[in-house]
């Protein structure tokens, strides 16, 4: 049996990952980052092949980080997260800056950030898992909590696009204590 909400109780951070191409900046909303080793501190992120994030860390082989808190409200999640980069500009009225590579850190709604150069990229199907080693990291905001994947979903009752990592099509449940295979 493939019970796939419980993937659901695996612990993700909200992240946006940004890099950039040509003198553009793209980002996009994950809850796929890791750490991997702690020396030299590595990094993978998985990144949707159909995102315009994905080509920009291919071509520029540099990415940031921003870690989310749970402040963030919905409508700025979106705007990384259900808006594609070829219709819009998505740091238009963001607060960022440029960090050592080049790429666009967010600043707003952040409470950290991590800056990589990629080492390695794997094929994992409709996903690239990108690996990156830190060379710049900074605290933004030391007091706001970072947002999990569970709170985003839970508390703020956000959705996953199709082409995120996590996505699950979630099946209604059963009404009034009926066995999931009963007919109600």
């Amino acid at each position: 049996m493939l019970d796939l909400e419980s993937l659901f109780k695996l612990s993700y951070g909200m992240c946006i990952i940004a890099s950039k191409e040509d003198g553009h900046f793209n980002g996009c909303i994950v809850n796929t980052v890791f750490q991997l080793t702690p020396d030299p501190p590595m990094v993978a992120v998985s990144v949707n092949k159909q995102c315009l994030t994905h080509q920009f860390i291919s071509s520029s082989r540099v990415f940031a980080v921003s870690i989310l808190s749970e402040a963030a409200p919905i409508p700025f999640i979106g705007k990384f997260g259900f808006r594609s980069g070829r219709d819009i500009n998505k740091f238009e009225q963001v607060k960022y800056r440029l960090g050592a590579t080049g790429a666009p850190i967010v600043l707003d709604n952040a409470v950290a950030f991590l800056e990589a150069e990629l080492t390695q990229n794997i094929d994992v199907g409709s996903h690239t898992l990108f690996v990156g080693r830190i060379i710049s990291c900074e605290m933004l905001d030391d007091t706001a909590y970072p947002m999990t994947y569970t709170y985003y979903r839970d508390v703020k009752h956000g959705r996953t696009p199709k082409s995120a990592a996590t996505y699950i099509e979630v099946k209604p449940k059963p009404v009034d204590g009926a066995k999931e295979n009963e007919k109600v």
